[in-house]
Protein backbone atom coordinates (compact mmCIF):
# COMPACT_ATOMS: atom_id res chain seq x y z
CA UNK A 1 0.00 0.00 0.00
CA UNK A 2 1.32 3.44 -0.92
CA UNK A 3 1.70 5.79 2.00
CA UNK A 4 -0.72 8.70 2.15
CA UNK A 5 1.52 10.73 4.47
CA UNK A 6 1.78 14.40 3.56
CA UNK A 7 5.22 15.02 2.11
CA UNK A 8 6.75 18.38 2.85
CA UNK A 9 4.25 19.15 5.62
CA UNK A 10 3.37 22.67 6.63
CA UNK A 11 6.39 24.23 4.91
CA UNK A 12 5.32 22.92 1.52
CA UNK A 13 1.72 23.93 2.20
CA UNK A 14 2.83 27.46 3.09
CA UNK A 15 4.80 27.78 -0.14
CA UNK A 16 1.81 26.66 -2.17
CA UNK A 17 -0.57 28.86 -0.18
CA UNK A 18 1.54 31.88 -1.06
CA UNK A 19 1.38 30.91 -4.74
CA UNK A 20 -2.40 30.46 -4.68
CA UNK A 21 -3.00 33.67 -2.72
CA UNK A 22 -0.99 35.61 -5.28
CA UNK A 23 -3.31 34.40 -8.05
CA UNK A 24 -6.73 33.97 -6.47
CA UNK A 25 -7.83 37.59 -6.94
CA UNK A 26 -5.44 38.53 -9.74
CA UNK A 27 -7.81 39.50 -12.52
CA UNK A 28 -5.39 39.84 -15.43
CA UNK A 29 -4.20 38.20 -17.59
CA UNK A 30 -7.50 36.38 -18.01
CA UNK A 31 -8.84 33.78 -20.40
CA UNK A 32 -12.59 34.40 -20.46
CA UNK A 33 -14.65 31.55 -21.87
CA UNK A 34 -18.06 32.82 -22.93
CA UNK A 35 -20.54 32.86 -25.74
CA UNK A 36 -21.61 36.41 -26.50
CA UNK A 37 -25.35 36.94 -26.45
CA UNK A 38 -25.26 40.71 -26.61
CA UNK A 39 -23.05 43.70 -25.89
CA UNK A 40 -24.02 43.29 -22.23
CA UNK A 41 -21.75 40.25 -22.05
CA UNK A 42 -18.70 42.40 -22.79
CA UNK A 43 -17.75 43.08 -19.20
CA UNK A 44 -14.58 42.53 -17.15
CA UNK A 45 -14.15 39.17 -15.41
CA UNK A 46 -14.90 40.61 -11.95
CA UNK A 47 -18.35 41.62 -13.20
CA UNK A 48 -19.10 38.43 -15.11
CA UNK A 49 -18.15 36.00 -12.34
CA UNK A 50 -17.52 38.04 -9.18
CA UNK A 51 -16.48 35.16 -6.91
CA UNK A 52 -14.18 33.26 -9.30
CA UNK A 53 -12.65 35.86 -11.58
CA UNK A 54 -8.94 35.50 -10.82
CA UNK A 55 -6.24 32.90 -11.48
CA UNK A 56 -6.38 33.38 -15.28
CA UNK A 57 -9.59 31.36 -15.79
CA UNK A 58 -12.74 30.37 -13.95
CA UNK A 59 -11.85 26.75 -13.26
CA UNK A 60 -8.42 27.64 -11.89
CA UNK A 61 -10.03 30.20 -9.59
CA UNK A 62 -12.47 27.55 -8.39
CA UNK A 63 -9.86 24.93 -7.61
CA UNK A 64 -7.61 27.62 -6.18
CA UNK A 65 -10.33 28.24 -3.60
CA UNK A 66 -10.62 24.48 -3.09
CA UNK A 67 -6.86 24.42 -2.50
CA UNK A 68 -7.02 27.12 0.17
CA UNK A 69 -9.90 25.38 1.95
CA UNK A 70 -8.08 22.05 1.78
CA UNK A 71 -4.87 23.35 3.34
CA UNK A 72 -6.75 25.40 5.94
CA UNK A 73 -8.48 22.21 6.98
CA UNK A 74 -5.32 20.08 6.93
CA UNK A 75 -2.92 22.62 8.49
CA UNK A 76 -4.78 24.54 11.22
CA UNK A 77 -2.80 27.36 12.78
CA UNK A 78 -0.36 27.68 9.88
CA UNK A 79 1.20 31.05 9.06
CA UNK A 80 -1.08 31.58 6.10
CA UNK A 81 -4.33 30.85 7.96
CA UNK A 82 -5.55 34.43 8.44
CA UNK A 83 -4.82 35.56 4.88
CA UNK A 84 -6.28 32.38 3.37
CA UNK A 85 -9.45 32.66 5.42
CA UNK A 86 -9.84 36.29 4.41
CA UNK A 87 -9.37 35.44 0.72
CA UNK A 88 -12.03 32.73 0.84
CA UNK A 89 -14.38 34.90 2.92
CA UNK A 90 -14.09 37.71 0.40
CA UNK A 91 -14.96 35.44 -2.52
CA UNK A 92 -17.79 33.50 -0.91
CA UNK A 93 -19.81 36.48 0.24
CA UNK A 94 -23.53 36.55 -0.57
CA UNK A 95 -23.32 39.32 -3.18
CA UNK A 96 -20.48 37.71 -5.09
CA UNK A 97 -22.08 34.26 -5.08
CA UNK A 98 -25.39 35.75 -6.18
CA UNK A 99 -23.56 37.14 -9.21
CA UNK A 100 -22.02 33.73 -9.90
CA UNK A 101 -25.43 32.08 -9.67
CA UNK A 102 -27.01 34.58 -12.04
CA UNK A 103 -24.24 33.92 -14.56
CA UNK A 104 -24.11 30.13 -14.25
CA UNK A 105 -27.79 29.22 -14.07
CA UNK A 106 -28.72 30.12 -17.68
CA UNK A 107 -25.45 28.75 -19.13
CA UNK A 108 -25.54 24.94 -18.72
CA UNK A 109 -22.49 24.38 -20.92
CA UNK A 110 -20.28 26.89 -19.09
CA UNK A 111 -17.14 25.20 -17.67
CA UNK A 112 -18.71 21.78 -18.15
CA UNK A 113 -17.47 19.31 -17.03
CA UNK A 114 -14.09 20.31 -15.58
CA UNK A 115 -14.81 23.59 -13.82
CA UNK A 116 -18.17 22.42 -12.51
CA UNK A 117 -16.64 19.21 -11.17
CA UNK A 118 -14.06 21.27 -9.29
CA UNK A 119 -16.83 23.46 -7.89
CA UNK A 120 -18.40 20.32 -6.44
CA UNK A 121 -15.02 19.41 -4.95
CA UNK A 122 -14.99 22.79 -3.22
CA UNK A 123 -18.45 22.02 -1.87
CA UNK A 124 -17.33 18.59 -0.69
CA UNK A 125 -14.32 20.03 1.13
CA UNK A 126 -16.50 22.55 2.93
CA UNK A 127 -18.99 19.82 3.86
CA UNK A 128 -16.24 17.70 5.42
CA UNK A 129 -14.62 20.52 7.41
CA UNK A 130 -15.99 20.89 10.92
CA UNK A 131 -15.41 24.62 11.25
CA UNK A 132 -17.96 27.36 11.94
CA UNK A 133 -16.71 29.68 9.21
CA UNK A 134 -16.54 26.81 6.75
CA UNK A 135 -20.13 25.95 7.60
CA UNK A 136 -21.23 29.46 6.65
CA UNK A 137 -19.28 29.23 3.40
CA UNK A 138 -20.85 25.84 2.68
CA UNK A 139 -24.35 27.23 3.12
CA UNK A 140 -23.57 30.27 0.97
CA UNK A 141 -22.15 28.07 -1.81
CA UNK A 142 -25.02 25.56 -1.72
CA UNK A 143 -27.26 27.18 -4.39
CA UNK A 144 -24.35 27.42 -6.85
CA UNK A 145 -23.31 23.87 -5.98
CA UNK A 146 -26.84 22.64 -6.74
CA UNK A 147 -26.90 24.32 -10.15
CA UNK A 148 -23.48 22.89 -11.03
CA UNK A 149 -24.67 19.41 -10.06
CA UNK A 150 -27.79 19.80 -12.19
CA UNK A 151 -25.76 20.90 -15.22
CA UNK A 152 -23.45 17.92 -14.84
CA UNK A 153 -26.34 15.55 -14.29
CA UNK A 154 -27.87 16.75 -17.54
CA UNK A 155 -24.58 16.23 -19.39
CA UNK A 156 -23.91 12.73 -18.06
CA UNK A 157 -27.47 11.64 -18.77
CA UNK A 158 -27.21 12.40 -22.48
CA UNK A 159 -23.50 12.18 -23.41
CA UNK A 160 -23.40 9.17 -25.79
CA UNK A 161 -19.65 8.47 -25.60
CA UNK A 162 -16.91 9.64 -23.26
CA UNK A 163 -14.46 12.37 -24.19
CA UNK A 164 -11.03 10.75 -23.98
CA UNK A 165 -8.97 13.94 -23.94
CA UNK A 166 -5.99 14.73 -21.74
CA UNK A 167 -7.29 18.19 -20.94
CA UNK A 168 -10.39 19.87 -19.50
CA UNK A 169 -13.00 17.95 -21.49
CA UNK A 170 -11.99 14.52 -20.16
CA UNK A 171 -15.09 12.65 -19.04
CA UNK A 172 -13.40 10.15 -16.73
CA UNK A 173 -11.69 12.74 -14.54
CA UNK A 174 -14.87 14.76 -14.11
CA UNK A 175 -16.88 11.64 -13.28
CA UNK A 176 -14.34 10.75 -10.59
CA UNK A 177 -14.56 14.18 -8.95
CA UNK A 178 -18.35 14.13 -9.11
CA UNK A 179 -18.47 10.63 -7.64
CA UNK A 180 -16.37 11.79 -4.68
CA UNK A 181 -18.68 14.78 -4.16
CA UNK A 182 -21.84 12.70 -4.41
CA UNK A 183 -20.67 10.36 -1.65
CA UNK A 184 -19.87 13.28 0.64
CA UNK A 185 -23.11 15.11 -0.19
CA UNK A 186 -25.21 11.97 0.17
CA UNK A 187 -26.57 12.37 -3.37
CA UNK A 188 -27.40 8.72 -4.06
CA UNK A 189 -29.02 9.50 -7.40
CA UNK A 190 -25.86 11.17 -8.67
CA UNK A 191 -23.74 8.31 -7.34
CA UNK A 192 -25.87 5.81 -9.25
CA UNK A 193 -25.76 7.90 -12.41
CA UNK A 194 -21.97 8.23 -12.31
CA UNK A 195 -21.45 4.54 -11.60
CA UNK A 196 -23.83 3.51 -14.39
CA UNK A 197 -22.20 5.80 -16.93
CA UNK A 198 -18.70 4.79 -15.85
CA UNK A 199 -19.53 1.17 -16.56
CA UNK A 200 -21.24 1.98 -19.84
CA UNK A 201 -18.38 4.15 -21.04
CA UNK A 202 -15.38 2.14 -19.89
CA UNK A 203 -16.03 -1.30 -18.43
CA UNK A 204 -15.64 -3.09 -21.77
CA UNK A 205 -12.33 -1.40 -22.63
CA UNK A 206 -9.33 -3.65 -23.21
CA UNK A 207 -5.71 -3.27 -24.36
CA UNK A 208 -5.36 0.45 -23.72
CA UNK A 209 -3.15 2.14 -26.36
CA UNK A 210 -0.56 3.40 -23.92
CA UNK A 211 1.97 4.14 -26.66
CA UNK A 212 -0.30 6.99 -27.73
CA UNK A 213 0.25 8.90 -24.48
CA UNK A 214 1.05 11.57 -23.67
CA UNK A 215 -0.31 14.11 -26.08
CA UNK A 216 1.57 17.38 -26.29
CA UNK A 217 -0.72 19.49 -24.07
CA UNK A 218 -1.94 16.83 -21.61
CA UNK A 219 -2.30 17.52 -17.93
CA UNK A 220 -4.40 14.40 -17.42
CA UNK A 221 -3.80 10.87 -18.67
CA UNK A 222 -6.87 9.53 -20.50
CA UNK A 223 -5.86 5.96 -19.69
CA UNK A 224 -5.04 6.53 -16.03
CA UNK A 225 -8.07 8.78 -15.64
CA UNK A 226 -10.26 5.91 -16.78
CA UNK A 227 -8.58 3.45 -14.42
CA UNK A 228 -8.77 5.94 -11.55
CA UNK A 229 -12.49 6.30 -12.14
CA UNK A 230 -13.22 2.59 -12.31
CA UNK A 231 -11.26 1.85 -9.13
CA UNK A 232 -13.89 4.02 -7.41
CA UNK A 233 -16.80 2.21 -9.06
CA UNK A 234 -15.88 -1.48 -9.35
CA UNK A 235 -15.47 -3.91 -6.45
CA UNK A 236 -11.81 -4.66 -5.72
CA UNK A 237 -11.68 -8.11 -7.34
CA UNK A 238 -13.62 -6.95 -10.39
CA UNK A 239 -11.36 -3.92 -10.76
CA UNK A 240 -8.21 -6.07 -10.60
CA UNK A 241 -9.59 -8.31 -13.35
CA UNK A 242 -10.61 -5.33 -15.48
CA UNK A 243 -7.15 -3.78 -15.10
CA UNK A 244 -5.56 -7.02 -16.35
CA UNK A 245 -7.46 -6.71 -19.60
CA UNK A 246 -7.04 -2.96 -19.84
CA UNK A 247 -3.29 -2.82 -19.13
CA UNK A 248 -2.14 -6.38 -19.78
CA UNK A 249 1.60 -5.68 -19.81
CA UNK A 250 2.66 -3.19 -17.17
CA UNK A 251 6.26 -4.36 -17.52
CA UNK A 252 6.49 -4.02 -21.30
CA UNK A 253 8.49 -1.47 -23.26
CA UNK A 254 5.50 0.74 -24.02
CA UNK A 255 4.49 0.75 -20.36
CA UNK A 256 8.00 1.62 -19.21
CA UNK A 257 7.95 4.67 -21.47
CA UNK A 258 4.46 5.60 -20.28
CA UNK A 259 5.37 5.19 -16.60
CA UNK A 260 8.26 7.64 -16.96
CA UNK A 261 7.73 11.28 -15.91
CA UNK A 262 7.53 13.87 -18.65
CA UNK A 263 9.47 17.13 -18.93
CA UNK A 264 7.94 20.42 -20.03
CA UNK A 265 10.16 21.98 -22.71
CA UNK A 266 8.92 25.47 -21.79
CA UNK A 267 7.13 26.04 -18.45
CA UNK A 268 6.41 29.64 -19.45
CA UNK A 269 4.15 28.42 -22.27
CA UNK A 270 0.57 28.03 -21.06
CA UNK A 271 -0.04 24.81 -22.97
CA UNK A 272 3.36 23.20 -22.47
CA UNK A 273 3.15 23.95 -18.74
CA UNK A 274 0.35 21.38 -18.70
CA UNK A 275 3.00 18.67 -18.72
CA UNK A 276 4.11 19.64 -15.20
CA UNK A 277 0.55 19.01 -14.12
CA UNK A 278 0.54 15.67 -15.94
CA UNK A 279 3.26 14.40 -13.63
CA UNK A 280 1.20 15.41 -10.59
CA UNK A 281 -2.09 13.92 -11.79
CA UNK A 282 -0.39 10.74 -12.96
CA UNK A 283 1.14 10.40 -9.50
CA UNK A 284 -2.17 10.53 -7.62
CA UNK A 285 -3.90 8.33 -10.19
CA UNK A 286 -1.16 5.71 -9.99
CA UNK A 287 -1.45 5.81 -6.20
CA UNK A 288 -5.21 5.44 -6.40
CA UNK A 289 -5.05 2.51 -8.80
CA UNK A 290 -2.42 0.74 -6.70
CA UNK A 291 -4.40 1.28 -3.50
CA UNK A 292 -7.47 -0.34 -5.09
CA UNK A 293 -5.70 -3.59 -5.97
CA UNK A 294 -5.89 -6.61 -3.66
CA UNK A 295 -3.14 -7.13 -1.10
CA UNK A 296 -0.27 -9.04 -2.61
CA UNK A 297 -1.01 -8.05 -6.20
CA UNK A 298 2.33 -7.96 -8.03
CA UNK A 299 1.39 -4.77 -9.88
CA UNK A 300 1.30 -2.67 -6.72
CA UNK A 301 5.10 -2.36 -6.53
CA UNK A 302 5.45 -1.32 -10.18
CA UNK A 303 2.68 1.25 -9.89
CA UNK A 304 4.03 2.54 -6.59
CA UNK A 305 7.51 3.08 -7.98
CA UNK A 306 6.08 4.93 -10.97
CA UNK A 307 3.92 7.06 -8.68
CA UNK A 308 6.94 8.05 -6.60
CA UNK A 309 8.89 9.11 -9.69
CA UNK A 310 5.99 11.19 -10.95
CA UNK A 311 5.43 12.70 -7.51
CA UNK A 312 9.03 13.89 -7.29
CA UNK A 313 9.06 15.25 -10.85
CA UNK A 314 5.67 16.90 -10.46
CA UNK A 315 6.45 18.67 -7.19
CA UNK A 316 9.79 19.86 -8.58
CA UNK A 317 7.85 21.59 -11.35
CA UNK A 318 5.71 23.63 -8.93
CA UNK A 319 8.09 26.56 -8.73
CA UNK A 320 5.82 29.57 -9.15
CA UNK A 321 8.37 31.08 -11.53
CA UNK A 322 5.95 31.39 -14.45
CA UNK A 323 2.31 32.40 -14.12
CA UNK A 324 1.47 29.85 -16.83
CA UNK A 325 1.86 27.19 -14.15
CA UNK A 326 1.68 29.22 -10.95
CA UNK A 327 -2.03 30.01 -11.38
CA UNK A 328 -3.06 26.33 -11.14
CA UNK A 329 -0.28 23.84 -10.31
CA UNK A 330 -0.52 24.50 -6.56
CA UNK A 331 -3.98 22.93 -6.49
CA UNK A 332 -2.70 19.79 -8.17
CA UNK A 333 0.22 19.60 -5.77
CA UNK A 334 -2.07 19.86 -2.74
CA UNK A 335 -4.47 17.30 -4.20
CA UNK A 336 -1.50 14.96 -4.40
CA UNK A 337 0.40 15.59 -1.18
CA UNK A 338 -2.68 15.61 1.05
CA UNK A 339 -3.86 12.27 -0.33
CA UNK A 340 -7.12 13.58 -1.77
CA UNK A 341 -6.75 11.35 -4.80
CA UNK A 342 -6.77 8.18 -2.73
CA UNK A 343 -9.25 9.23 -0.05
Amino acid sequence: MISRDVQGGAAEAERIADMVLAAIHREYPNHVSLQLGSDADLRPPRDLTPAFYGSFDWHSAVHGHWCLVRILRRFPGARFEASAREAVRSSLGEDRLAGELAYLRPRPAFERPYGLAWLLQLGAELREWRDAQAGAWRDALAPLEAVAADHLRELFAKLPWPVRAGTHAQTAFALGLVHDWARVAGDDAMTRLVERRAREYFAADVAAPIAYEPSGHDFLSPILGEADLLRRVLPRAEFALWLTGFLPDLAGAAARRWLTPVVSPDPSDGHLAHLDGLNLSRAWMLEGVAAALPDGDARVACLGEAAARHRDAGLAGVTGEHYAGAHWLGSYAIYLITGRGTA
